[in-house]
């Protein structure tokens, strides 16, 4: 291999082997490049929504205040390669080469093994930890984890710091079909005296994350207990810990400020956890700065974009709506996975005025249009078989607020549409 086209193909062509969930054969690999992953100084982020909101807000803080920071994102908007980055630019072609040149081998030789071959997923978190632990070593890397936490491959890490954002109803045919099962799995991610941090999580998945934190161990810092925030506007809102601040940003969304906070009391804890104060002006600066393509991205000035999948994105996205549309119409264009089901998306959206606009998108699990449409029961609704030529369309004669939501693979082709469209 010596393109980074020729790496891609070859770690895509591990997709069929799906999510594979357990760590053998991560420790398989790691143990074999001499444990990467244990050179890291880590923050370890999970939850069911808002873990790449999170993740920006702690980088653009701590890079304001000249630190190196790494981080491990999925799925990618743009290009593959920004789902390991440093300082906010993805990884090099060079790099990608020489590390997957490194890795191959030891791919195949396990794929000989009674372990199997390693996932798609496994391989980029390998070559993650190589990139981090042995080529550029930043100061602080902030590592999202792909699914659940428990059986997650990046759940190899011994970080200095856990987050979970939230827990809401994703991925339930992996995770369980309860918050309390789905919590315990995201809770796996908590270490032995590990301190870790939660934000507004329902009482039964609160108690179970709670559990576990006291059994290891883990101080637990929680979002409306120990810190806190108030007086959100569209861009603004009042952070609370030890005094209370007032926080200018660009993302859009009550649910932004939410994760604004957790980023908040994560750079504050490195007081105590690395001896390094960060300064109050690389937090306003860093908050203000951040943002996370995709999530109620403005496109034009009456086109969003955002990667509302489950029950309590919509919930977030029909919040963020009620404020942004006004009086207007809200035409909403949506292409999901099979395993969602468009009544949530319905429910959330009740009291606004919205017509529903139904596709499908070039992926392997794409629910069809068809199938959308059948489980609205709405009045306005329309199928859509040519979601390009219907954003082109609209975009020309829209007045009113045209959204574009779903799954974020959908999102990320609405985005390189959109933006050669502008």
């Amino acid at each position: 291999m010596q393109k980074a086209e020729e790496v891609i193909s070859w770690i895509h062509s591990l997709l069929p082997f799906g999510v594979k969930p357990g760590l053998k054969r991560m420790e398989w690999m790691l143990e074999r490049l001499d444990h990467p992953e244990n050179k890291l100084t880590a923050i370890h982020i999970g939850g069911t929504n808002g873990k790449g909101s999170t993740l920006s807000f702690v980088r653009h803080i701590l890079q304001e205040e000249g630190l190196k920071i790494g981080t491990f994102t999925s799925p990618y908007l743009e290009r593959f390669e920004e789902r390991i980055s440093f300082n906010g630019e993805p990884i090099s072609e060079e790099d990608l080469v020489s590390i997957a040149t490194e890795v191959r081998p030891l791919v195949e030789e396990l794929a000989q093994t009674a372990l199997g071959s390693p996932t798609e997923f496994e391989v980029i978190t390998t070559m993650m930890f190589v990139y981090f632990g042995t080529r550029v070593k930043p100061d602080i890397c902030l590592i999202e984890v792909g699914l659940g936490g428990r059986l997650d491959s990046t759940n190899v890490l011994s970080p200095i710091l856990s987050i979970i954002t939230m827990i809401g109803h994703d991925h339930m045919h992996i995770l369980g079909s309860t918050l309390k099962e789905i919590a315990y799995e995201k809770a796996g991610i908590i270490k032995e005296q590990v301190p870790v941090i939660i934000g507004a999580i329902e009482p039964e998945a609160r108690k179970v994350i709670n559990d576990v934190a006291v059994s290891k161990q883990a101080p637990l810092y929680s979002l409306g207990e120990t810190f806190s925030y108030s007086n959100s506007t569209l861009n603004s809102f009042v952070y609370h810990d030890h005094d209370s601040v007032t926080y200018q940003m660009k993302m859009l969304g009550e649910h932004q400020h939410h994760n604004a906070s957790l980023a908040l009391k994560a750079v504050d804890l490195l007081r105590t956890l690395l001896g390094k104060n960060i300064s109050l002006s690389s937090k306003k600066s860093g908050i203000h700065k951040a943002l996370w393509p995709g999530r109620l991205e403005a496109m034009q000035e009456n086109v969003l974009i955002d990667g509302a999948h489950n029950q309590e994105g919509y919930a977030a996205l029909a919040a963020a709506l009620k404020d942004l549309a006004g009086d207007k119409t809200i035409h909403l264009l949506i292409a999901s996975t099979v395993e969602k089901d468009m009544t949530l998306l319905v429910n959330a959206m009740e009291n606004l005025d919205v017509h529903y606009y139904f596709t499908t998108f070039l992926f392997h699990r794409a629910a069809s249009a068809e199938q959308l449409y059948n489980q609205a029961d709405v009045n306005e609704k329309s199928i859509v078989l040519n979601w390009q030529k219907f954003l082109s369309d609209k975009i020309e004669t829209e007045q009113d607020l045209l959204v574009i939501t779903g799954s974020l693979y959908f999102i990320s082709d609405v985005r390189h549409y959109l933006q050669k469209m502008f």
